[in-house]
């Protein structure tokens, strides 16, 4: 039997949410119902699926629904669930001052605002409880205050970054128009699917009760370490971009190159503060220590997820190393220009500058 110990290779998860979805108590009639329930929740049985174990075990984040009193029922029966506190992808329902959180239903074409994405049970939830549970998350982590501002900001790309995948793939909506060049098999969603016993399987409401214990636990761990990776590592480099902005004219005239203290996740950081400032486009390198004391410049995209670039390096540069690269581009020291001209690298900080200089003026 596959279980979320060989699935769930290392726990990120913040004790209390762990201890929350390890110890869910899942049942599939009102029989099985333990004394001193306070909240059921209720989903479908059968075939489980990514939005609906992402879904549920996020309410299980919350609060209220946190502790072993609020019980998980896996039914179809109208009876069973009218009587839930709320109810998950199932019930052809959408009414959230009742709780109901279904997106079957013909009518219903809901999407995150300033999104396009069909919304799952999982992005309903999340849209109505992501804040919510974002707090949950970060308060479980540390004891410093959460930040309003990193909350609202984490809210979108959390929904970009995770969970609208999740939601496309549930409602069959493809990645790309036309043939797929490729395959990926390895989404979280197939994963979660692999957890159901297979044909050839024994089959039980109690077994599929406990691999939904699995995908539960599978869903929300990567969930959290979405958004504690941004609570740790990414939000700090903002300070780090803001810095290098508001120094840029110290490094050229045109204020069009950006030096990085340190090697940090910049792009998005980058493109937020040049929308605040009234910068959008203006920056078109920006550099930041590699390894062993070298330095690289790397040519800002359009956009965080492009392979193109604003200005690309030099072409007379492009798939050049070491002593030909500093022949041709008339800087010893420098080291590659990748053959695409997105990236280069130089020996140390000051030719990494001069690079980026002569780059502006070809």
């Amino acid at each position: 039997v596959r279980t979320a110990s060989n699935r769930v290779m290392k726990s990120i998860l913040p004790p209390t949410i762990l201890q929350s979805l390890s110890t869910s108590n899942i049942i599939s009639s009102l029989s099985e119902l333990p004394s001193g329930c306070r909240y059921l929740i209720g989903t479908h049985d059968g075939t489980f699926h990514c939005d609906e174990s992402l879904a549920i075990g996020l309410l299980k984040m919350l609060p209220n629904y946190m502790s072993s009193d609020a019980v998980i029922v896996r039914t179809r029966n109208p009876e069973i669930l009218q009587k839930c506190d709320i109810v998950v992808d199932v019930g052809a329902k959408y009414d959230p001052s009742t709780h109901r959180y279904d997106h079957h239903q013909r009518e219903f074409s809901g999407v995150l605002g300033g999104y396009k994405t069909k919304l799952s049970s999982a992005g309903l939830v999340y849209q109505h409880f992501g804040k919510d549970i974002l707090r949950s998350i970060l308060s479980s982590d540390s004891t410093e205050p959460v930040s309003e501002e990193f909350i609202d900001i984490c809210f979108d790309k959390v929904y970009k970054g995770f969970v609208e995948h999740i939601d496309a793939i549930d409602n069959g909506i493809s990645v790309a128009d036309g043939p797929l060049r490729y395959l990926v098999t390895t989404t979280l969603s197939s994963r979660i699917s692999h957890l159901n016993p297979a044909w050839n399987e024994p089959q039980s409401a109690e077994l599929s009760n406990e691999q939904f214990r699995s995908a539960m636990l599978l869903a929300c761990n990567e969930f959290s370490g979405q958004v504690l990776g941004l609570a740790r590592a990414w939000w700090p480099a903002r300070e780090v971009v803001a810095r290098a902005l508001q120094e840029r004219l110290e490094v050229h005239p045109s204020g069009q190159i950006a030096v990085l203290a340190q090697a940090c996740p910049w792009k998005d950081h980058l493109f937020d503060l040049e929308a605040e400032q009234g910068l959008v486009g203006r920056l078109l390198y920006v550099l930041y220590p590699g390894e062993a004391g070298s330095w690289r410049v790397q040519a800002v995209p359009p956009s965080s997820d492009s392979f193109d670039s604003r200005k690309k390096l030099p072409a007379a540069w492009r798939g050049l190393r070491d002593g030909e690269l500093s022949a041709q581009s008339g800087v010893d020291g420098s080291i590659f220009v990748h053959a695409s001209g997105f990236i280069g690298g130089h020996a140390n900080k000051a030719g990494a500058i001069e690079l980026a200089r002569k780059a502006l003026a070809c």
